[in-house]
């Protein structure tokens, strides 16, 4: 089982991953372990010294009483302190925390986190950009610089 956030991929530069547990309640443990998470829109928030988990959605468990139970609720990151201070330091200087995965490990329930600047340009414009370069490369070489092109690789 293990839950991914695509979206993550695209719309962020990945600079640097770790692990965080997370505080959940036994029926979200079972329901995440049963793969019914989304993290969809989810991102990480440090307030004074905890990191919390925001807009992560866990989807009720269906054996369980579900009254009270708000999908979306903050949850809060288990993270050693100096990682905290760290993470802090470097959201203050402009990179966002981002959730890339959620996955079990020896029976604990982890989320993989990223420190990641936001990617101004989609992967796709970059691609676009290059090959306009590439293209107006090509326009301006002219007959003799592909007769010089030639020689230079002969030798």
């Amino acid at each position: 089982m293990k839950i991914t956030n695509r979206r993550a991929f695209y719309d962020f530069h990945l600079l640097e991953k770790l692990e965080a547990g997370i505080h959940l309640t036994g029926p979200e443990v079972k329901s995440v372990k049963g793969g019914h998470m989304s993290l969809d829109g989810a991102f990480v928030r440090i307030i004074g010294s905890e990191a919390y988990l925001v807009n992560a959605q866990i989807f009720p468990y269906p054996h369980a009483r579900l009254e009270n139970y708000d999908p979306r609720r903050t949850r809060k990151l288990l993270l050693h302190k100096k990682e905290i201070i760290t993470l802090k330091s470097k959201t203050q200087s402009g990179l966002t925390l981002v959730p890339l995965s959620c996955y079990t490990k020896q029976g604990l329930v982890k989320l993989e986190l990223a420190l990641a600047s936001v990617r101004r340009n989609s992967t796709r414009e970059s691609l676009k950009k290059a090959a306009a370069e590439e293209r107006r490369w090509i326009v301006d070489l002219s007959d003799d610089d592909f007769a010089k092109l030639e020689s230079i690789l002969k030798d």
